[in-house]
């Protein structure tokens, strides 16, 4: 441990280390909120120990014990000393088991009920770099330090019953409406964890890259930050309702934030008050969860969808703002942001191309 100033630093490197580090110091506010709450819960660790029962955990250890690569100071030894750095950074105590899976699909996953594991693909391993890497693995054990684990093992649960009672009309929509709350709710625990991995590596051209290459593969020279990350900026802002209704459609099935989007709320997060803050050693200790508020995390929930939405370039947002905001002639902006602006719009319609500069079509593609 060190003092209260918090200076303490890695031999050979100018990184920094968070001695008893609440996962609430990075988590994005509406997983934050999931968290406190589902923590708080009465009872919620015996209906966990119950699901562990049912859930193919064992299986999976015996799996990845089985057919892949355990993580270890004889095998994959950078993997071992990125692993252990990570949780040193972190202050976790128990170091999760790590696997490398054989899988030409860059990927990782942080898993398990009563002890998390790492499972990273040796596609992923194959396309990053060491300082990429370390962001990643950073990442998964952020997940385990916020008990991500617990719930993305759920999540896997549901999604394969909902597919053994889709039979069941009634049931089916029930299981599904979970699914679709609990993947909104992983999507955020997904930006919780990019800060994870921030904190680890600190390098934030390193977790741009990493992104980057996730999206695009091992072409570095090719591509560009800036480039990707306007991207982000383009996807945002572009198009009209159309659009605006389309990318609705396509992240809803998606458990992950797209890696554009992840880029720009990543950088955004890194210029915060918020990281200087836990940079300079002033952050949430973990022997303070038990008294956090489940009110005040709702209350910072709500205020963080509300900022996303005021300040929001799409389309459907902006509009969504004008109309709280009691904007009048709503039937010229509805015809003017479904008709991307077009002459015909109307007065009304200088909220459609008018405010946004694209024509119709200029949005997202809906996915295949």
């Amino acid at each position: 441990m060190t003092d209260s100033t918090n200076q303490e630093r890695l031999p050979g490197r100018q990184r920094r280390r968070f001695p008893g580090i609440s996962s609430r110091a990075y988590e994005h506010p509406a997983d934050r909120s999931a968290l406190v709450a589902l923590r708080k819960l009465t009872g919620f660790d015996v209906v966990l120990k119950t699901l562990s029962g049912l859930l193919p955990e064992r299986s999976l250890r015996l799996l990845f014990l089985s057919d892949s690569v355990r993580v270890s100071d004889a095998q994959f030894t950078h993997l071992n000393d990125m692993l252990r750095d990570a949780c040193y950074i972190l202050d976790l105590e128990k170091v999760p088991q790590m696997y490398v899976r054989q899988d030409p699909v860059p990927n990782a996953m942080c898993i398990g009920l009563d002890e998390p594991i790492i499972v990273v693909t040796t596609g992923l391993v194959e396309l990053l770099d060491e300082e990429e890497l370390r962001a990643v693995v950073g990442h998964e054990v952020g997940h385990a330090l916020s008990g991500h684990a617990v719930y993305r093992t759920i999540l896997l649960f549901l999604t394969g019953l909902a597919l053994k009672v889709a039979w069941i009309p009634l049931g089916n929509v029930a299981i599904m409406a979970l699914v679709t709350g609990l993947r909104e709710w992983f999507r955020k625990s997904e930006l919780s964890a990019d800060r994870a991995g921030l904190l680890v590596g600190q390098d934030l051209q390193a977790s741009m890259r990493g992104l980057m290459k996730i999206a695009g593969g091992n072409h570095l020279h090719e591509m560009n930050v800036d480039a990707f990350l306007a991207q982000a900026e383009e996807y945002e802002a572009g198009g009209d309702l159309r659009d605006s209704v389309l990318k609705i459609l396509n992240v809803l099935p998606r458990s992950h934030p797209f890696t554009t989007v992840r880029a720009a709320e990543l950088k955004r997060w890194a210029e915060s008050r918020d990281h200087q803050r836990i940079m300079d050693g002033h952050y949430p200790r973990r022997d303070g969860d038990k008294d956090t508020s489940v009110t005040d995390s709702f209350r910072q929930s709500a205020s963080s969808y509300a900022d996303s939405v005021r300040t929001s370039k799409d389309p459907l947002m902006k509009l969504v703002t004008d109309i709280a905001g009691g904007a009048g002639d709503l039937g010229g902006k509805l015809r003017g942001k479904f008709a991307g602006g077009t002459a015909n719009s109307g007065p009304g319609g200088a909220g459609g191309a008018g405010s946004d500069g694209t024509a119709p079509g200029d949005g997202a593609a809906p996915q295949p």
